[in-house]
């Protein structure tokens, strides 16, 4: 099958159709090393030669198609993998390295270019960075992460989510919260701020199924609407205000303003059997926060059973779980932030095109803080000393605060500040900003994707604040949509 490649001074395949180099690198050491795989239907064992000026260093160069390959290599007469390379477990040959080869030079294998000194040893925590990083570099100067590292991750996280559904998201025991739609809106937030929840499903028990969410989002709507009409509702009437009543008013606003409906009229929810891919792509196409897992025996979906609240951080957990101990096969995972391009981030001077972060001073008002949840989309905002320095951040669950002893029948929004709102939702004995908590998860550049997605993961958490080491100088933002638009790309 293999034959000596003349122009390319390495292994080729005799076969018709474009092929590609890919170097293949065992960095320990040995005296006789030879590597295989399924590009040579693992009957064939192609010689590796040491590197010039670094003995400890075998390669050779295979001309292949582009595609994905599993390989090993046999040492001194034992086999073995490169734990420093992408793993993956076979059931018929252990543990094996693999390679996604594009129509590109392979980055991750292009280690030792002609322009390698070839009388210096080769770093061996230099030599496994390079690894997994191309040519490329961000602003900063760092390496950017290989395209190959990605589309191999990408694979891997799109195959463990196809095999596994919404049951995987399951609690073993737990409980799940809904809300008649008959209920007052004030009763029904008392609820949310008083169980601790931001979001809940709505149930209309005339036509036996769930219908919608009451989210803060609502309930930010619905004080900026009393801020301007709050003269023609009175006390009596706020008190008996249904969601159902406040549901039809907002739809009557859309069509009032837009001449059509644009929300969805049906309850965006999942099924047990979905797959976690198919629920997570739901929330980010739809632009939810929240999906509703909801069985039924009955073919019509008649009596609906509410099951769990599935989330992307729900489905982050899953996927930080079982890479956590074998991070060799999602090459990204290990890698600094910095060095992906992922997230939202501080135009740097001179940057054509920059857009500047959405942040906050704690004496802004309350109003303006809503205003810029909405406009921007964003489901919190850093807030921020004079310096940028960040000190805490408002979120729209945040707003469930001022359900506490009724506070909003007797403030002024454009009179609050956003200091005074969290304080609301604060014991009075907690620290300001509660870094230890979170309220603020915070961290460098130069953590690890996986640091950052296990944060993300965590309940409640939305974003994760990227701040300069020391000062705290907010310098980017990366969100749960961030990681799943990058991962599912």
């Amino acid at each position: 099958m293999f034959s000596h490649g003349a122009d390319s001074g390495g292994v080729g395949v005799s076969a018709g159709g474009p092929v590609v180099p890919a170097r293949f690198v065992w960095p320990h050491g040995g005296k006789r090393v030879l590597v295989t795989g399924s590009f040579t239907r693992w009957t064939e064992h192609i010689p590796m030669a040491p590197v010039e000026g670094c003995p400890t260093v075998f390669q050779v160069i295979c001309q292949l198609p582009p595609g994905i390959y599993q390989f090993k290599f046999y040492v001194d007469g034992e086999w073995k993998h490169d734990e420093g390379q992408p793993t993956i477990m076979t059931s018929e040959y252990a543990v094996v390295n693999t390679l996604y080869l594009t129509r590109e030079f392979d980055h991750i294998n292009n280690v030792l270019s002609p322009s390698t000194p070839r009388s210096m040893d080769v770093d061996n925590e230099n030599f496994h960075r390079n690894v997994s990083l191309s040519d490329g570099a961000l602003q900063d100067g760092s390496p950017r992460i290989s395209e190959a590292a990605i589309q191999i991750s990408r694979s891997r996280v799109a195959e463990y989510l196809n095999a596994h559904s919404g049951y995987d998201l399951l609690p073993d025991s737990g409980k799940v919260i809904g809300l008649d739609i008959n209920l007052p809106v004030k009763q029904s937030f008392h609820i949310l701020h008083e169980q601790g929840i931001p979001v809940a499903p709505l149930w209309d028990s005339h036509r036996c199924r769930f219908v919608g969410l009451l989210s803060p989002l609502d309930f930010i709507l619905i004080l900026r609407e009393l801020e301007t009409h709050g003269s023609n509702m009175t006390e009596e009437q706020l008190e008996t205000h249904t969601i159902s009543a406040w549901k039809e008013a907002k739809r009557q606003t859309y069509v009032r303003n837009d001449g059509q409906w644009r929300s969805n009229q049906h309850l965006v929810h999942a099924t047990p059997y979905e797959s976690l891919r198919d629920i997570a792509m739901k929330i980010l196409q739809t632009g939810v926060s929240t999906v509703p897992i909801i069985y039924s025996s009955r073919s019509d979906g008649s009596f609906p059973q509410l099951l769990h609240l599935a989330s992307l951080s729900g489905i982050l957990k899953c996927i930080c779980r079982y890479f956590k101990n074998s991070t060799g096969s999602l090459p990204i995972l290990n890698q600094p932030l910095c060095t992906i391009p992922l997230g939202t981030w501080v135009p740097r001077i001179g940057e054509p095109n920059g857009r500047p972060l959405a942040m906050l001073r704690h004496n802004a008002s309350l109003s303006s803080a809503l205003n810029l949840l909405v406009q921007a989309g964003v489901s919190s905002i850093p807030i921020v000393d004079e310096n940028d320095s960040l000190i805490d951040t408002y979120s729209r669950s945040d707003i469930t605060a001022l359900a506490k002893d009724k506070v909003y029948t007797h403030i002024r929004l454009d009179e609050m500040t956003v200091h005074q709102a969290l304080q609301l939702g604060q014991d009075a004995n907690s620290p300001f900003g509660l870094f230890n908590g979170q309220r603020c998860q915070m961290c460098l550049r130069s953590d690890s994707l996986l640091k950052v997605m296990e944060r993300l993961a965590n309940p409640g958490v939305r974003r994760v604040f990227i701040v300069e080491a020391g000062s705290k100088r907010v310098e980017g933002i990366v969100s749960l949509s961030d990681i799943f638009k990058f991962l599912l790309s």
